[in-house]
């Protein structure tokens, strides 16, 4: 099977990594889906969109040389006309344009309780190396 570049292709889920996930095209062929490919916002783990087994639809978007493929899931999806791919703002984590991590966009209150929940793991973790950096240089000695 000659893969191409701009075809769209079904494929299986047979590995998943921080980076990205690797899918199963034919024949033995597989490809990797970059984490910045699955999704037009912000994608913080790939455990969220996907799962070992999941079907998927991708876009061939590079073949190297060396017989690596790149894929993409965000580029195989068909868009209404006048919707313009991912702008900059778009890649926010509960963005619009998105697609939420279970199936559909994410209400309102989910991400406001997303945003919740990222802010105080961020404040702890100020709060925390604000901690370790007391006592620098002018600390008394005693």
């Amino acid at each position: 099977m000659a893969i191409e570049v701009g075809a769209k292709l079904e494929g299986r889920v047979t590995g998943i990594t921080r980076f990205g996930a690797f899918i199963d095209l034919a024949d033995g062929v597989t490809g990797l889906v970059h984490i910045s490919e699955i999704a037009d916002h912000y994608v913080r783990d790939v455990n969220d969109y996907l799962k070992i087994d999941d079907i998927v639809t991708v876009k061939v978007i590079r073949v190297d040389m060396d017989g690596k493929i790149a894929l993409s899931i965000r580029q195989a999806v068909d868009r209404p006309a006048g919707r313009a791919p991912s702008q900059r703002g778009d890649r926010r984590p509960g963005g619009r344009g998105g697609v939420g991590p279970a199936s559909g966009k994410l209400s309102f209150e989910e991400k406001i309780s997303r945003f919740l929940r990222d802010s105080e793991e961020r404040i702890a973790s100020l709060r925390r190396n604000a901690e370790g950096k007391r006592g620098g240089r002018g600390a008394r000695r005693g």
